[in-house]
């Protein structure tokens, strides 16, 4: 589990996957979000630019990221 810490009210779900480093650049997270790819609280997200607030939990890959 990555735990990734905010010092905001909240962070776009691509830059949350490019900054954890699970994708290498914001085309490659669009894609993957539009695809389905990504789960946010155990469901399907497919907006890029959902807000993701601390104690969201964020699966991609068999990776899961908790915002803190």
């Amino acid at each position: 589990m990555i735990e990734f810490k905010i010092e905001t009210e909240y962070i776009p779900l691509i830059s949350l996957l490019k900054a954890t480093g699970l994708v290498e650049n914001g085309g490659e997270a669009q894609a993957v979000v539009s695809e389905g790819m990504v789960f946010c609280n155990g469901e399907v997200e497919l907006r890029k630019r959902f807000k993701v607030r601390p104690g969201t939990s964020v699966e991609f890959e068999g990776h899961t990221i908790k915002v803190i």
